[in-house]
C-alpha cells in the first residue's frame, strides 16, 4: 500500500480488471462458508460450488486466515482415527481432532492415503474435509466420483484448487479447508 496505489492479488478471473481499473473493497476479510451445509459439497477455496449442486447453503462464514485455537482451549485428543491403511495405523498414532498434512513427492500415493482415510470413516460419525491442491481436473473428478459412489460424500466436504487455477487460489486452499474443518469442532 502507498498513497497513490495498492498491490492486489487476484483470486479469480481478472476479466475487465487491468492496471488503472477502479475497484471497490468488500469491507471484510477473505472468508469461506462453513457448517453442515458444506457436507457433500465440492467447492473452490472461496466457497463457490464446483460440479453443480447449486449455491452453498451455509449460515456462517469463517476467515480463511486466522489464528489457531489456543492449546488450553482445545479438548483432549483421546480417540483414535483409523486411516484404513494398517501400516500407517500401526506406526503413527493419529487421533480424532488432529490436523494432518500429507506431504511428499509426485506420484507417491498421497491422494490414495487421504482417500482411504476418508473412506475408512464411514459409520464413525467423523466429518472429513478433503483438500486437493494442484491436481488435474480429471483426477479430482475421479476422486469425487469415488467419494460419491461409496457414500462418503455425505460426511465429506471437498475443497479443490486444480492445477489450472491462479497460484493465489492454490495457496489459500489448505487454509480454507482448515476453516471448514475447524467449524465442525
Amino acid at each position: 500500500l502507498s498513497d497513490g496505489e495498492v498491490g492486489v492479488t487476484l483470486l479469480a478471473d481478472p476479466e475487465g480488471i487491468q492496471s488503472g481499473s477502479q475497484v471497490a473493497r468488500t469491507g471484510r476479510a477473505l472468508d469461506v462458508p462453513v457448517g453442515a451445509g458444506m457436507l457433500g459439497r465440492v467447492v473452490d477455496p472461496l466457497g463457490y460450488p464446483l460440479y453443480g449442486g447449486g449455491p452453498v447453503a451455509a449460515a456462517e462464514r469463517l476467515p480463511v486466515e486466522r489464528s489457531a485455537t489456543p492449546i488450553f482451549e482445545r479438548g483432549p485428543v483421546t480417540r483414535p482415527l483409523h486411516t484404513g491403511v494398517k501400516a500407517i495405523d500401526a506406526l503413527f498414532p493419529i487421533r480424532r481432532g488432529q490436523r494432518e498434512l500429507i506431504v511428499g513427492d509426485r506420484q507417491t500415493g498421497k491422494s490414495s492415503v487421504a482417500l482411504s482415510a476418508v473412506l475408512a470413516q464411514r459409520g464413525t460419525g467423523v466429518k472429513c474435509v478433503y483438500c486437493s491442491v494442484g491436481q488435474r481436473g480429471a483426477q479430482v473428478a475421479r476422486t469425487v466420483e469415488t467419494l460419491r459412489q461409496s457414500g462418503a460424500l455425505s460426511y465429506t466436504s471437498v475443497v479443490v484448487a486444480s492445477s489450472d487455477e491462479p497460484p493465489a487460489l492454490r495457496q489459500i486452499a489448505p487454509f480454507a479447508a482448515t476453516s471448514i474443518g475447524e467449524a465442525f469442532m
